[in-house]
């Protein structure tokens, strides 16, 4: 299937059957993004394993560090201050915000608007 999209990166893979110009059958096969997380956390504490789950979303690294961390935190019935529970929210804010804006760009690029994707960035 083409032409795809460049902000794709090879997620998925469409086997598609044409008659001309229509399409009769589609086999969408997908794991292409698997790059076999869970094993590589089996061998790791919890802080060795953080840096490689940024690397899951690149538009929102703080959001998957902050359930990674979450969840030993609740299992050991640790407390964190105040001030870092703070401090962690807006910083996630900050990220959502990042995240959107990523998205709206290259949106307004892909309608016509140059001026608002070079502000963006």
């Amino acid at each position: 299937m083409g032409p795809q999209h460049p902000s794709m990166h090879g997620v998925l893979r469409l086997i598609v059957t044409l008659d001309g110009e229509d399409v009769v059958d589609c086999e969408p096969i997908l794991g292409y993004l698997h790059r076999g997380m869970e094993k590589i956390a089996e061998n790791r504490t919890i802080i060795q394993y953080l840096p490689y789950v940024t690397r899951w979303d690149y538009l929102a690294t703080m959001f998957t560090e902050a359930i990674t961390i979450n969840g030993p935190e609740q299992l050991g019935n640790i407390q964190v201050p105040k001030r870092a529970s703070y401090i962690r929210v807006i910083m996630l804010e900050l990220s959502r915000i990042a995240s959107h804006l990523l998205w709206l760009g290259p949106f307004m690029a892909d309608i016509g608007a140059q001026t608002p994707f070079f502000y963006i960035f």
